[in-house]
């Protein structure tokens, strides 16, 4: 049987893990496309905050980066969990 080989679209669904530099309150999920926020325990100085979600599009991730880049935290990453 053959597999079908997936690509990512700018247009379709994706998850993604997005760390920031800093720690973000997770009460600003709202706010960010409602991507879960975490800031995992760590003795990292400065912290680092982890932004997971499923995004609609790449429009929309572009916007959260937007958003992120806005509220003044430096991008460390940007990655694909998985797509449709």
């Amino acid at each position: 049987m053959d597999e079908k080989l997936y690509q990512l679209q700018r247009d379709r669904p994706a998850s993604y893990r997005i760390c920031i530099q800093g720690a973000l309150d997770t009460a600003w999920s709202a706010y960010l496309d409602n991507v879960t926020v975490s800031l995992p325990f760590s003795t990292d100085v400065p912290p680092v905050t982890v932004l997971t979600g499923r995004l609609v599009d790449q429009a929309a991730l572009m916007g959260l980066l937007n958003n992120v880049h806005d509220l003044g935290y430096p991008l460390l990453s940007v990655v694909c969990l998985d797509h449709e």
